[in-house]
């Protein structure tokens, strides 16, 4: 089971959680990851931040996380008996010394003037390692036989600080081992509480997973123990067909394929980290999004051979703050090689191309990238193709701002007629502009990019054309 920051938040929701752990079969115990406190993350970050730019309301913002764990400490172990105050005293004494750490860390950036990816890894590992170290101690003080786990010291990254990969071979022999230490063949009625979204390289030095990496850690467990389901509890009730902050009728999707919930995740649909799903696939475990405010909802179940939805799509998703690059010349038809050239261009300039579209004419080449990696990517295509530029034969490089992509995602729509037309027309009758279309060629998913401001509206539009009984 994996708890969002939302879900642990404060002592209000770290006592729901447990709440809910009590309705657990407990038989083969359970391993529990749980995120930092909402927005706890951010503001280690900002603390970092702050203290390599030479500012010292770093020390402030440090105070503020450290009175959100102590309000969580004095409220969870407010009992008078001597067992609660020797518990609280021993949580007190370990997310002192954790706090303390982190106002060296600050000290020594604010000091030199700079933060490394690995020291900033090491500050954003303090999360999570503060908020599992005091759900476990409290657990415990309810009788739950609970345990905290330091996740670095059992999955093995290598030196990419930020966004570590993960050796899976040594990671699951580190984790089956030490389970297989520590609860043996009497796990009955066992908790381990681990920390969500760290690692740490061959070296130990503590690496992280990506921001929202809590689900992936959650899944990685999974895998390696062999789980019969993979939790991921949050604040919706599970994955919806739209976004609802926009769409007001989107209905949560009971069950989805592997391959349309990755689909689902990479565009957008924000309850999920789309590298969970793979450990999950490989080890073939269902993966449950369920909502810790309304526990008793069933939620989206993720897994192979899932009932196909009785529309012609599942669900729509959309991805904001990207740009077009358009790369236009005559230059481009038929001459060998520019394509390789543009690639090997975004690639020095160390961005992730989300789509690409060129018509067949070949006269331009479009693709989309993350709105903050554009700039770069411009400036790097201009250098790379100064010779194609001087010699005309790449007439411009052209940064197109303020658009978003749109995807229509669904199993169904694979090999039948129609399901483009409709996407089209819908947008065409609401006056919508589309500036860019790709479709891969597993014709489960087609995106478009549109300008931002008719957001709202295209999402609307093509719910109400797919989905018209709702």
């Amino acid at each position: 089971m994996k708890f969002g920051g939302t879900s642990v938040k404060d002592a209000g929701r770290i006592r729901a959680v447990e709440a809910i752990v009590r309705t657990q079969d407990l038989t083969e115990g359970l391993v529990v990851v749980c995120s930092a406190m909402k927005g706890i993350t951010d503001d280690l970050i900002k603390a970092a931040t702050l203290a390599e730019s030479g500012e010292l309301s770093y020390a402030k913002l440090l105070e503020s996380i450290w009175k959100r764990q102590q309000e969580a400490l004095d409220d969870l172990f407010a009992g008078t008996s001597m067992n609660q105050k020797e518990a609280k005293l021993a949580a007190q004494g370990l997310l002192s010394s954790m706090y303390r750490e982190m106002q060296e860390i600050c000290n020594g950036v604010f000091l030199i003037r700079e933060c490394s990816l690995r020291s900033l890894d090491l500050m954003m590992s303090f999360g999570e390692r503060l908020n599992n170290t005091l759900i476990a101690a409290y657990f415990r003080t309810v009788d739950l036989d609970a345990v905290f786990v330091d996740a670095r010291e059992l999955i093995a990254t290598d030196d990419s600080f930020g966004s570590a990969v993960v050796d899976f071979g040594r990671t699951y022999d580190t984790i089956q081992s030490f389970f297989h230490r520590h609860w043996g063949h009497e796990r009955k009625g066992k908790v381990a509480l681990v920390t969500g979204f760290v690692a740490a390289n061959a070296e130990g030095i503590t690496t992280t997973l990506g921001r929202n990496g809590s689900d992936y850690s959650a899944a990685i467990f999974g895998a390696a123990l062999k789980a019969s389901d993979i939790e991921i509890w949050t604040d919706v009730d599970g994955v919806l067909s739209a976004d609802p902050r926009v769409v007001k009728k989107a209905f949560v999707i009971p069950d989805l394929s592997v391959e349309e919930a990755m689909e689902l995740c990479y565009f957008g649909a924000e309850v999920l980290h789309p590298y969970t799903i793979i450990p999950a696939v490989e080890k073939n475990i269902p993966i449950w999004i369920k909502n810790t405010f309304d526990p008793q909802k069933r939620g989206t179940r993720i897994a192979a051979g899932v009932p196909t939805s009785l529309s012609s799509i599942t669900g729509l998703a959309s991805m904001q703050n990207v740009g077009i690059i358009n790369i236009v010349g005559g230059g481009l038809m038929g001459t060998k090689g520019v394509a390789a050239k543009l690639f090997v261009a975004f690639a020095k300039a160390d961005v992730n191309i989300i789509m690409i579209s060129q018509a067949s004419s070949e006269h331009s080449i479009c693709v989309v990238l993350r709105e903050d990696e554009c700039a770069k990517a411009v400036a790097t295509l201009k250098t790379e193709l100064a010779s194609l530029l001087e010699g005309k034969l790449v007439s411009s490089v052209e940064w197109v701002k303020s658009v978003e992509i749109v995807s229509v995602i669904g199993a169904n729509m694979r090999g039948l007629p129609g399901v483009a037309g409709q996407i089209f027309a819908a947008l065409g009758l609401a006056g919508i502009n589309v500036l860019v279309i790709a479709q891969g060629s597993s014709e489960m998913n087609v995106s478009f990019v549109i300008e931002q401001k008719d957001h709202h509206q295209a999402l609307n539009v093509l719910h109400a054309a797919f989905f018209p009984e709702v």
